[in-house]
């Protein structure tokens, strides 16, 4: 045996006599590391990539969203899938939590390492390791974002549509099942994804469509690959996805409307939905998220219910689309109708929308954000929205609302005091009226944001005890001692 796989070979035996004694973890109990376990993790990723400095962690333990920072005790690195594998076997057999890290921008705590653990950042995988043209179809690592994928695919005439506004990563969008303003026309990740290689906590491989394998639809027993997109990296380490890729559209046309009304607007939505008009995207902004981001892109726009419509087609189709699209819109009180065509002019527009989180955080400076998010039956749509703006306002709460209306989904983007303890819970108790709402309309408690830490006791009145305990006995076949992500969703 080398001098090197003895040394670990030794570290491995150390940490694994006293991680046996751990044994399984509740959901708040954060026992230390075994003894040499860091010094067996260095041996497998490197010295260079393992860090148990106090700020790294603490980088590492939250996300975007308002829940407290919970560091892990460790974080790595690794650079490679047979380091992964080695790393989560090594976690499984000393019975230490794992926590899968992308980016850090998602928005319910679902990075948070609430009972301490490693945390495994897959930032150093980034390699784009297929792309078939012929196939529209592409295979990435972790550590490949949105915008990194199609700044490759430049020049190919495709491109991969999924946008949730912040440039996450995709194995990280596809773990929290992401969507995004182009999902009316392109769909949300669950359909983008082929196949993916998972690597389940024990540190053994799996290939949910079979290694090497892409076909566009299948019907060969359970879907592993739907099952893995949105389990928020409570089964398993996700190191690579096959991705669906999309043609770009020869011509684009992005118009701005003001509306009378919230329920005006959200009406607007539903008919040009209804009308089969082929949008790409439909974006909402209520009075508020609409004066802030006008001020702050400097763009001044109307202060009033505010629709952004995108659409893709080819130059004979798109003259076609337009006029009815402008004639729905003017037959719901829309007002100010100009399309912009030119690339500048349409990324400045969509720019503003994708600033909205600091558009609204600049109406409170010195707050802090929180946004939440349902989605609902496009025919219930205009009376939720309506009734989550009163509720807004009977709660004295500053909360623009935003959303991609097209899928019946928005957000309320919530800029609060976090030192002011009644204003937290007032806030607390909107979400969780917004929540229920959402479900009593036949919708779900969340399009997009997934369920984290924040909305556990929701998905239960979502799912129902059958529900849930179905979800559970996944999670004991796949992860029987809690240690992937543990706290999360369930």
């Amino acid at each position: 045996m080398s001098p090197i796989l003895s040394r670990l070979d030794m570290a491995l035996r150390r940490a694994l006599a006293l991680g046996a004694a751990l044994g399984r973890r509740s959901c708040c109990s954060k026992p230390s590391l075994p003894p040499d376990f860091v010094d067996a993790l260095r041996a497998v990723a490197g010295a260079p990539n393992v860090s148990t400095a106090t700020a790294v962690r603490e980088q590492h333990g939250h996300d975007e969203s308002m829940h407290p920072c919970a560091p892990p005790d460790v974080v790595v690195w690794p650079q490679a899938v047979g380091q992964v594998q080695e790393l989560a076997a090594l976690c499984h057999r000393c019975r230490v939590p794992m926590v899968p890290f992308g980016t850090g921008t998602g928005l319910e705590g679902g990075v948070n390492a609430v009972q301490g653990g490693v945390c495994f950042d897959l930032s150093r995988m980034d390699a784009i390791a297929e792309l078939s043209l012929e196939d529209f179809s592409v295979t990435v690592e972790p550590g490949v974002t949105r915008k990194a994928l199609n700044k490759h695919l430049r020049g190919t005439g495709l491109w991969f549509p999924v946008d949730p506004g912040a440039d996450a990563s995709l194995c990280g969008m596809a773990a929290t099942g992401a969507s995004g303003t182009n999902a009316v026309r392109y769909g949300t990740m669950r359909p983008n994804v082929l196949n993916l290689r998972v690597v389940l906590p024990d540190g053994r491989l799996l290939h949910t469509a079979g290694p090497g394998r892409q076909p566009r639809k299948r019907a060969a027993g359970y879907d592993l690959t739907s099952l893995f997109v949105g389990s928020e990296g409570t089964l398993g380490f996700l190191t690579q996805a096959t991705l669906r890729l999309h043609p770009l559209p020869e011509v684009t046309a992005v118009t701005v409307a003001s509306f009378p009304s919230v329920g005006a607007a959200v009406a607007c939505t539903v008919q040009v939905l209804q009308a089969a008009v082929p949008v790409a995207r439909i974006e909402f902004l209520d009075d508020v998220m609409a004066d802030a981001c006008g001020r702050f892109s400097g763009m001044g726009l109307p202060v009033a219910a505010t629709l952004l419509l995108e659409l893709h087609g080819s130059r004979n189709s798109l003259a076609e689309q337009q006029q009815q699209t402008e004639e729905i819109m003017r037959q719901n009180g829309g007002s100010g109708l100009a399309w912009a065509e030119g690339l500048e002019e349409r990324e400045q527009l969509w720019s503003m929308r994708h600033n909205a989180w600091y558009a609204a955080l600049a109406l409170r400076p010195g707050c802090q954000g929180y946004s939440t998010d349902v989605c609902v039956p496009i025919s219930r749509l205009p009376d939720v929205v309506v009734e989550t703006k009163q509720d807004l306002q009977a709660s004295g709460l500053t909360g623009p609302m935003v959303g991609h209306v097209g899928d019946g989904n928005f957000h309320c983007i919530l800029v609060f005091n976090s030192q002011d303890p009644e204003e937290a819970q007032r806030i607390h108790a909107f979400t969780q009226r917004l929540g229920r709402r959402a479900l009593a309309a036949g919708g779900t408690c969340t399009g997009e944001h997934g369920v984290g830490l924040g909305k556990r006791a929701l998905l239960q009145e979502e799912l129902g005890q059958e529900g849930l305990d179905t979800l559970r006995s996944i999670k004991a076949a796949l992860d029987p001692h809690n240690l992937m992500n543990p706290g999360k969703v369930l």
